[in-house]
């Protein structure tokens, strides 16, 4: 008991030390105030939207930007300013998505080949290497022609789907350097089930580079689901910052400011994640 009380406390110590460093870190509040404005957008845009996202004003056909209109109109007359707060919540589900699936894959597949090592290990490493050289864009490209549908979740999807390997190599060799250590003997000493092992006792340990590679992996998520609508193969019945840029680059010289906003938005979006990342992945470094 006492044992436990003293890790107990070391973590709270490491965590507590670990928040100081964010904290100083002045890259950590600009992520971070950028993802809650984005996040806090994405909750409350059916509130923040002046306009119908889906409403078309007939006769306001890329209209300029106005008191009526902030950042005008599109090709079919629909406010792009609403259009741009409804998209932020379309990219957060997609990144939020597709990064769950990515976590829950690749924290367990790792963890079991890591754990176990051998031929497990071996074989569950060289299906990730496969799968590592698949290209996540051209294969939705292919998918998207192959099932000739163009469904939100089945984007969201294959992005997990095609993600996991690389938070599966993380974990995996978090879990061989933990292994070893004393406190998992110690626990196979009194009879803990490997399984209680892998998620209870090597996992909380292994947490810091899951939370970094997540948050760094929903910018990514986010850049390609917005490629794919750009190419014309995202969900049309979707509103997508990408979607948005498909449709304006047949005025891009006439009505700049359609293909400008949602660009803005998808850049300063992914620049918030990314700095995010950055920020924990230096507050959670053991090293430091």
């Amino acid at each position: 008991m006492e044992q436990d009380n003293l890790e107990s406390a070391e973590k709270s110590s490491l965590y507590y030390k670990a928040l100081k460093r964010f904290f100083r870190n002045k890259i950590s509040y600009v992520g971070l105030t950028i993802v809650f404005i984005v996040v806090f957008v994405a909750i409350f845009c059916p509130y923040l939207a002046p306009h119908n996202p889906k409403k078309q004003y007939w006769g306001e056909e890329w209209a300029r930007p106005s008191s009526q209109f902030i950042f005008g109109t599109d090709d079919l007359g629909r406010d792009v300013y609403s259009r741009v707060l409804w998209g932020a919540r379309t990219s957060l589900m997609v990144g939020g998505v597709s990064v769950t699936i990515i976590v829950i894959l690749g924290t367990v597949v790792g963890s079991i080949a890591g754990y176990f090592g051998g031929v497990l290990d071996q074989v569950v490493m060289r299906i990730t290497d496969i799968i590592l050289t698949m290209p996540t864009l051209i294969l939705l490209l292919l998918i998207s022609s192959v099932l000739r549908t163009r469904n939100l979740v089945i984007i969201m999807s294959v992005i997990g789907l095609l993600g996991w390997p690389s938070m599966a190599r993380i974990v995996r060799s978090q879990y061989l350097s933990y292994k070893e250590l004393n406190f998992v003997e110690a626990a196979k000493t009194i009879g803990t089930s490997d399984i209680g092992i892998i998620f209870k006792h090597i996992l909380p340990n292994a947490f810091s580079p899951i939370i970094v590679v997540a948050t760094l992996r929903i910018a990514t998520s986010i850049l390609t689901e917005a490629s794919l609508s750009f190419l014309g193969f995202g969900d049309p019945t979707a509103i997508t910052w990408g979607l948005m840029l498909h449709r304006s680059h047949i005025a891009i010289r006439t009505a700049p400011w359609v293909a400008i906003v949602p660009g803005l938005a998808i850049f300063i979006t992914v620049i918030g994640f990314n700095l995010l990342g950055d920020a924990l992945r230096d507050a959670l470094d053991v090293r430091l």
